[in-house]
């Protein structure tokens, strides 16, 4: 083999695998991005789990709260304390369960809200349930927000993933696609609004 041949495959190869360096450092800048965002996620629903508890003593001084709607509610939570999401993978089917866990949460307290406004108007005046109330409904928003940037990361990365000619590099070196979280089928359902005075 001739000196300038060998050099030539040399180049080539040199810069194939540059090539992969790049397209590897890219997709863990992204998958970095994700379990970022992840944690975030985490973090709010972090952040509504401590609260619950305040929203339930809270209801419980000030009336005889109805053990069905507690019952409900604490189901909700320790459905949410069990579900787990392995951050180094986000499949879409821990996603999902993880989900549901959360959406169920969510319909429990806002269940609890809207009964204890109905049948005991007057705890709906204290300083300490509007406040709880108004964290609770921030809370809700930091949600949908984070949720919101988690599954822009997602769509970042699974994007680069599948590109041709990235994805054969992903493939040969373990990058594996994430998932999103999406809306439950009873969000496409319209709120009742009804005011019982």
């Amino acid at each position: 083999m001739k000196k300038g041949t060998i050099i030539a495959i040399v180049a080539a190869l040199a810069v194939i695998v540059l090539w992969g360096v790049g397209v590897n450092n890219k997709l863990v800048t992204e998958e970095e991005n994700v379990s970022k965002a992840w944690s975030q996620v985490e973090n709010v629903y972090k952040r509504r789990m401590d609260l619950i508890p305040q929203l339930v003593n809270t209801v419980q001084g000030a009336a005889n709260y109805e053990k069905s709607v507690l019952t409900e509610v604490t189901n909700a939570r320790a459905g949410v304390e069990n579900t787990t999401v392995d951050p180094s993978t986000l499949s879409e089917e821990q996603i999902k369960a993880y989900q549901q866990a959360q959406d169920k949460l969510s319909k429990a307290v806002a269940n609890t809200i809207k009964v204890t406004v109905e049948r005991y108007p007057e705890l709906t005046a204290t300083a300490g349930f509007r406040d709880l109330q108004t964290q609770l409904e921030g809370t809700e928003n930091r949600i949908a927000v984070e949720r919101g940037k988690f599954n822009e990361a997602v769509q970042a990365y699974n994007t680069k993933l599948r590109r041709f000619p990235a994805s054969l590099i992903a493939g040969m070196l373990g990058f594996q696609k994430k998932g999103y979280f999406t809306a439950p089928a009873e969000a496409a359902e319209p709120v009742e609004v009804k005011f019982d005075f």
